[in-house]
């Protein structure tokens, strides 16, 4: 199916539906959203395990230095040993800074799809408010014809008795009001959708609650840690590098399991807003009772899709038309001879007229104009802002993993040259001539001679 009117899928979109998709027996799964699929399912947490691999080798590195430091001994090493306190706390504050402009990018991230998921639930909003009040006109236009039919053109009926070319005439009236309130109560489609609208917004709105507050903390946990750790770095505080260690390692879990979290989300989301009507047609297909021509009709508004209601509205203008002219023809010829029916006429005709309005109002609802312009606009804010704020989230997560290892292996050693400098000032006192207690032995000396 073509995209919608409005809408281009971006590049990031292409290119992440062009990654290749296989279920847990390497067997190659189509691109095509379709979530409640097994195998889908199965392609995206083989997508999401990826990060689970990368977290399992970053474990293992950590591993294999933390056992190397633990069992080397430093006075190995050939590299002058102040060259190597400098290195090793220079890579820790390079780690801190990119793990900083990730968190930058996170905020951004985190901002964007949050933006974007509003956008999508505010045109939701929009079309429950249409279909609302497309409901509401039908049903307020069908008890006023029903009120009409019962009460004012029966009594209109009796008034006209003795004319039987006038009672046919309000008989026909009453025919055609009847025909135009059974094509009003057949105009609501929404309540094949088994839902409405605002219950899809209300969920989604939900979701992205929680998700906003668990990106924040993530990032707020993320911020802290660098700024202790920079903070310990910097005054030599032994324990609080060894708590922000294992802190990092900690938020090296989460990084990586977020990683993976978002880049099966980007990926089913692209596969969704590579052909987001082919979906969406589906699932109605699947779930609802919904005509495949009225959603067709909304999802496209091209002029090459015809409008599903034109037959019956065209007929319900023609039928209020002609009760129009026929009440007016009563009112000419009827009323002179029965002035005690004019109450009653004028009472059809004033249903008539607001009947006449509410159907313009109808008219103009049922148009597509309105529903489609939501729809795109909902997908707009899940395709641009949200994809794009995947993206910077993704892109935070690795770097923040990336930032995370680097940190866990080296503020160990970092530590471990604290307590070696510590080690070596001790020492160094200990031969101070200049020392106070130096000093006070050699006061001791000169008094004894």
């Amino acid at each position: 199916m073509g995209t919608p009117q409005g809408y281009q899928a971006s590049w990031w979109v292409y290119l992440l539906h062009q990654v290749p998709r296989t279920n847990f027996q390497f067997e190659v799964v189509e691109s095509s959203f379709a979530p409640q699929d097994r195998e889908y399912q199965q392609a995206l947490l083989l997508l999401a395990s990826v990060a689970g691999l990368c977290l399992a080798i970053s474990l293992v590195l950590i591993c294999v230095y933390l056992i190397r430091f633990c069992c080397c001994d430093p006075e190995d090493e050939d590299e002058p040993k102040p060259r190597r306190v400098c290195c090793v706390t220079w890579s820790c504050v390079a780690a801190i800074v990119v793990c900083c402009a990730g968190i930058g990018l996170g905020f951004y991230g985190n901002s964007e799809t949050n933006d974007g998921v509003g956008q999508a639930t505010a045109a939701l909003l929009d079309t429950n408010l249409t279909l609302q009040s497309a409901d509401v006109l039908v049903r307020q236009t069908l008890g006023l014809l029903s009120g009409a039919v019962g009460g004012d053109l029966t009594r209109l009926e009796e008034a006209l008795a003795p004319r039987t070319e006038f009672v046919a005439v309000v008989r026909n009236t009453r025919r055609q009001a009847e025909a135009v309130a059974q094509i009003l109560g057949g105009l609501p489609f929404w309540g094949a959708l088994g839902g409405s609208p605002s219950q899809l917004a209300h969920g989604l709105a939900f979701l992205e609650d929680y998700r906003w507050l668990a990106c924040i903390l993530l990032l707020l946990l993320d911020l802290v840690i660098c700024l202790f750790t920079l903070l310990g770095l910097a005054k030599q505080i032994k324990w609080l590098v060894v708590v922000m260690t294992v802190m990092s390692f900690f938020v090296l879990i989460l990084s990586w399991g977020s990683l993976g979290l978002e880049m099966a989300a980007a990926v089913g989301l692209s596969d969704f807003c590579s052909d987001p009507d082919g979906f969406v047609l589906n699932l109605t297909q699947a779930k609802t009772e919904l005509s495949p021509e009225i959603l067709q009709y909304y999802l496209t508004c091209s002029q090459d899709v015809p409008n599903p209601f034109q037959q019956r509205l065209t007929m319900s203008q023609r039928a209020l038309s002609s009760i129009h002219s026929q009440l007016h023809g009563l009112e000419r010829e009827a009323i002179p001879q029965f002035p005690a029916a004019e109450r009653n006429l004028v009472s059809v005709q004033g249903t008539l007229n607001t009947t006449e309005s509410n159907f313009h109002q109808l008219v103009a609802l049922l148009n597509c104009r309105g529903l489609h312009k939501d729809y795109v606009d909902a997908l707009k804010g899940l395709c641009y802002d949200g994809m794009e704020g995947l993206l910077f989230l993704l892109l935070f997560s690795l770097l923040s993993a990336l930032a995370f290892t680097t940190a866990v292996c080296s503020l160990p050693r970092a530590w471990e040259r604290f307590q070696s400098r510590d080690a070596a000032y001790e020492d160094a006192e200990d031969d101070d001539p200049f020392t106070p207690q130096e000093s006070k032995r050699f006061v001791q000396w000169q008094s004894s001679i």
